[in-house]
């Protein structure tokens, strides 16, 4: 489904994160007026790609918010559409309370409750996660009925901090009933170009592999999403038209094995891939044991992961979005060339023919 023919004026919080700059780049194209929050809008090193896109000189504003103030959205509330998208995205912190779950739910709560004090805005569209779906694959096909239940600030934090945050959503929705609707995207592991230097967690998986930072292949199986398709479900949930609800946003597996095989296909054999395997239920149970001399979040997710294979049903956002998600083979194909122009990770050899 295309976005919304008549021009509209968009609010996009955290303007600059990796997703969001791909979602303002699709709208000022489109030709909609957005107004981005970033926590500082004269930092040219932080801003300088949004200021550069097309359409931007007329069409973006960009305008200083915190999420930890204590009402950072509701001056910039002039608008039809809400895209909430800032929120700490982090597999191990100091301390979960503060740096996950305090700045994700009071974030999606202020961005709510100033959306419910304009009288102009009839749809917010929220960046949520399949962590908020689900924190440990059980062989089940996860569809958006399903929620998480299982994190806690020692389980997976940051699977954590995104489930309160869209149940606090939902549940604002339910008890205040405001003016306006809601979309919520559930994205899976989210890569793909970059419009700055600045790694995502997520990209930075395939540099942590050509660098040398894993010891071993491990049984690891990852959901992938294209951050380019990602962009396009944001756009296409604000239709008016679009019914709001959850929409899972996720293309395809691949085994940690797998991409490393792609890897070595691409050219990146020199890199420091790691050679030595244990993707099998022996190397499972000696790396369970190690992910306890690991940070903790690296630990828990290992523990809850090692040996686990998600499943999943994007019917929703395919059917009512109209997305048509890349494979994952061409995404992580498109997130090396562009770690490697981005000088992140080596250059490519090709063996000659």
């Amino acid at each position: 489904m295309s976005p919304s023919a008549a021009p509209l004026t968009v609010l996009v919080t955290g303007a600059n994160g990796f997703i969001a700059s791909h979602v303002v780049e699709r709208l000022l194209r489109a030709g909609h007026s957005v107004t981005g929050t970033v926590r500082d809008p004269a930092d040219k090193s932080k801003t300088a790609h949004l200021r550069a896109m097309e359409g931007a000189g007329e069409r973006l504003t960009l305008v200083a918010a915190d999420l930890t103030d204590p009402d950072p959205f509701s001056a910039h509330m002039d608008v039809n559409v809400v895209m909430h998208m800032a929120s700490p995205y982090a597999v191990d912190v100091d301390d979960p309370q503060r740096d996950l779950v305090d700045p994700a739910v009071k974030g999606t709560r202020s961005a709510l409750e100033a959306a419910a004090k304009s009288p102009r805005v009839r749809r917010v569209v929220l960046t949520s996660s399949m962590a908020a779906i689900s924190d440990e694959p059980d062989g089940r096909v996860l569809t958006e009925g399903d929620w998480n239940g299982a994190s806690s600030l020692t389980r997976n934090p940051y699977y954590y901090s995104k489930t309160l945050a869209e149940r606090a959503a939902w549940a604002f929705l339910e008890q205040k009933t405001p003016g306006f609707d809601l979309s919520v995207i559930n994205p899976f592991l989210v890569v793909g170009p970059s419009h700055t230097k600045a790694i995502n967690a997520s990209n930075q998986i395939l540099v942590d592999i050509l660098n040398g930072v894993y010891p071993a292949v491990m049984d690891l199986d990852w959901g992938f999403v294209d951050v380019r398709d990602v962009a396009d479900a944001h756009v296409a949930a604000m239709d008016p038209a679009v019914p709001q609800g959850r929409y899972i946003a996720a293309s395809g597996n691949m085994t940690m094995a797998e991409v490393v095989a792609l890897m070595r296909a691409e050219g990146y054999s020199h890199a420091k891939l790691p050679r030595l395997s244990l993707a099998n239920s022996i190397g499972s149970a000696v790396m369970k044991l190690a992910s306890y001399t690991q940070p903790k979040g690296v630990g828990s997710y290992l523990r809850t992961h090692l040996g686990r294979h998600p499943r999943f049903d994007n019917t929703r956002a395919r059917d009512v979005l109209g997305i048509d998600f890349r494979p994952p083979t061409e995404s992580v194909r498109d997130t090396l060339a562009d770690l490697t122009r981005w000088g992140h990770v080596p250059q490519p050899r090709k063996e000659a023919a």
